[in-house]
Parts: structure tokens; C-alpha cells; sequence
């Protein structure tokens, strides 16, 4: 019989999840396993396999459109099997208006600037956003299976509305600029839209700089065999980053109302760059990895980050995120917090510089290295502190 394919639930306080690309089509074969949509959640945006083998029958929601877990949003039924019932049609309103009489008695026919799509078949989310704000779905554009208005739909009318933007200025529609074009926020930049504001208007940022020479531990890459002699320069910093949060323990803790959480593990989050935004997984118990083993799981982490194969759990739990905009060619960057932690290194570009050694320029491999804290648990001393205990470990202490 056939299979109904259900949202997943991506974790414990995920309650929905948005399609953003169904990979294949109604009428598409699948194999148990293969990738079959990609969703977006709060926590992370995923390839969602088939449960089993066969065609893909039927697609219950849209991309953009966000349903709750457990929701079916596919039918698969076997090859060879023919569906017992089909799903019913999505109606859609007539593209005009009822008959109305006009001045002179004659029967007339309104026309609509829009199809419209019935409001029978929107979701339960939809017809929420649109309560929230105001809006008669009979006034949006749907873009979705029949005319069905999506979630995206709604917020992109929100936005249009709130632009100030109108259909027309006196009879005649507003020419868009060459190239313009305009479209609603996808669900991680929202998320990230959302967690950066909040962090701005929690936390009180400071950020201090240091200068880093990286000369010795380039030496002792050199000298390095196997794989920790390919490790990367993140890895050193994030070992050293480790020695450093034990060393200095109120750096790696949080704020919870008026209480201090102190964490008994350092867990490094390390900021991914994605096509589409950025996402930060969590190493978990660096203070007990080697080099080698710090630097297999940012391989791991961002290879799969970039692939939607993280769960949920690898990105939560995080004490500390070490950010590397260095490896575009930033020299050095003024990273936000990312809460509810209170601290963030960011990392800048690696690079011979002249500097004076011995009253002789010399070139140098250095780097800049700034911490972003929150001074509200965090004095401008404890975090140079941090800071030089970290300079000092890369440029003179063992790791």
C-alpha cells in the first residue's frame, strides 16, 4: 500500500520544518534512502531521505510552505501499484469577480488583477501568518501547486506592504529599476537575522586585538608527519583556544538572569561558511582532543555542514565559536556574539608581515586575532588575560 512521507521531527524543540526543494518530481522513481526534499528548521537546514523505495505519487506541500512535524507531505506507492484513492483537487477561484449588475441594468463581469486561490486549502501556518498581519489571502498572489498561497507568498506580500510599495501610482504600475528584483528572506537568513539582533541588544560587546606570530607553529607543521602534519592553522588555534578557556574559566561560562552558568566542558563552536548563510557546529570536549583530532572533526563538521548531513544536536551546546573570516582575506574582523554564550574569537588572514625583531625588519607569518566578549560578565583585564595566555601558547608553549 502506499507510503505517506512525513516532516520529521529534526530534534526535540523543533516543532516545523519549511521545504525548500523537493529533489524529485510526482512520477520520479526513488530508492530507499535517496534524497528525496531538503527542509529548514531552527536548528539546521537538511536532505531528508525516502522511507522506502518506489514512485513519489503525490506532493502535499510546497516548496516555502512551513508545516508542522509529523505532517504528511509526500505519498509513495509501490512500482506497479496503483493509488486506492486519489487526493482531492485543489480548487482554485474563478479569475473573475460574480456577475454584478451595472449602471444600466446590464449583467457584467468584474475582472480580477490576480487568480485567487480558495482560502479551503490554505495551511493552518499560513492562515495564521495572515491573521497576525492583517491580510486577505484573497489579495495574494499564490504561487503554489493550483494557486495555493504559501507561507512564502504571505511574507513576501509583507514585506511588499511594508516597503510602502503599491501596484500602481496613478493608474500606471511603478517601473522597477534594471535588475531589480526583490524575495523574502529564506529561513536561515531569517534565523540569523533574528539571533544577531538579539545577541546586539543582549550582550554589551567589547573587542580587544591582539597580534599573533604563527612562525612556530608553521615550523612545527613542517616538521609534523601524518595527518598532524596536514592539519590546518584552525586546528592549532582551537586547541589553543582550549588551554586558554580552562586557564581562565569565567570566558567560557554564560549569563542566565543574574546567575553565572559555569560549563565544565569547553565545546568550540566553529562558524561554517554556507552558499546560502552560515551555520556553526559544536565540537564537544575540546580540552581532551589532540591536534589531530580537533582538526578530522572541523573537516568532518563542515564537509557535512555544507552537504545538510548535521543533525540537530551537533549544533547545540556550545561554550565558545571561533569565527575565520581570514581564509577570504580579512585582516581582521569585529565578530557578534553568539548567544547565549559571551565570547567569540574571530580569526584574520595568516600572512607574512614586516615586523622588528632584534631592531631588524624582518617577514613574519602573522595573524590578528580578536575577541568579542560580553562585559557585562567579562572585565577588559580577564579577556586580555585570555588573550595573551592564547598568544603566548601558539607562539611559545607546547600544544
Amino acid at each position: 500500500m502506499p507510503t505517506d512521507v512525513l516532516m520529521p521531527q529534526m530534534g526535540e524543540s523543533i516543532a516545523e520544518g519549511t521545504i525548500v526543494r523537493w529533489v524529485k518530481n510526482v512520477g520520479d522513481s526513488v530508492e530507499r534512502d535517496e534524497p528525496l526534499f531538503e527542509i529548514s528548521t531552527d536548528k539546521v537546514d537538511a536532505e531528508i531521505p525516502s522511507p522506502v523505495a518506489g514512485v513519489l505519487a503525490h506532493i502535499r506541500a510546497d516548496v516555502g510552505e512551513t508545516v508542522p512535524v509529523n505532517s504528511i507531505v509526500a505519498v509513495i506507492r509501490h512500482e506497479g501499484e496503483a493509488l486506492s484513492t486519489e487526493l482531492p483537487p485543489v480548487e482554485v477561484a474563478s479569475p473573475t469577480a460574480p456577475v454584478e449588475d451595472d449602471a444600466s441594468g446590464q449583467a457584467m463581469t468584474r475582472p480580477r488583477s490576480r487568480s485567487v486561490a480558495s482560502t479551503r486549502h490554505l495551511s493552518p501556518l499560513v492562515r495564521r501568518l495572515a491573521a497576525e498581519h492583517g491580510i486577505d489571502t484573497a489579495c495574494v498572489t499564490g504561487s503554489g501547486e493550483g494557486g495555493r498561497v504559501t507561507r512564502a507568498d504571505v511574507l513576501a506580500y509583507v514585506a511588499h506592504r511594508e516597503s510602502g510599495a503599491s501596484d500602481s501610482d496613478g493608474g500606471a504600475e511603478a517601473e522597477p529599476s534594471v535588475g531589480e528584483y526583490t524575495e523574502p528572506l529564506s529561513v536561515m537568513r531569517r534565523r540569523i537575522a533574528d539571533r544577531m539582533m538579539t545577541s546586539r541588544r543582549t550582550a554589551a560587546h567589547v573587542h580587544t586585538v591582539f597580534d599573533v606570530d604563527f612562525s612556530r607553529i608553521a615550523a612545527r607543521r613542517a616538521s609534523a608527519s601524518g595527518a598532524t602534519r596536514t592539519a590546518g592553522y584552525l586546528a592549532y588555534i582551537a586547541k589553543a583556544v582550549s588551554d586558554a578557556l580552562v586557564a581562565t574559566p569565567v570566558v567560557n561560562a554564560s549569563l542566565n538572569g543574574d546567575r553565572v552558568v559555569h560549563q565544565g566542558r569547553v565545546n568550540l563552536g566553529i562558524a561554517v561558511a554556507l552558499e546560502w548563510g552560515l551555520i556553526v557546529p559544536v565540537i564537544k570536549g575540546v580540552e581532551s582532543l589532540s591536534i589531530k583530532d580537533i582538526d578530522a572533526a572541523i573537516v568532518d563538521l563542515s564537509t557535512r555542514a555544507r552537504t545538510k548531513q548535521l543533525s540537530p544536536d551537533e549544533v547545540e551546546g556550545g561554550t565558545f565559536t571561533i569565527t575565520n573570516p581570514g581564509v577570504f582575506g580579512s585582516v581582521f574582523g569585529l565578530p557578534i556574539i553568539n548567544q547565549p554564550q559571551s565570547a567569540i574569537l574571530c580569526v584574520g588572514v595568516i600572512e607574512k608581515r614586516p615586523v622588528v625583531v632584534d631592531d631588524a625588519v624582518v617577514a613574519r607569518l602573522r595573524s590578528y586575532l580578536t575577541l568579542g566578549f560580553d562585559h557585562r560578565l567579562i572585565d577588559g583585564a580577564v579577556a586580555d588575560q585570555f588573550m595573551a595566555h592564547l598568544r603566548d601558547t601558539l607562539e611559545e608553549r607546547s600544544l
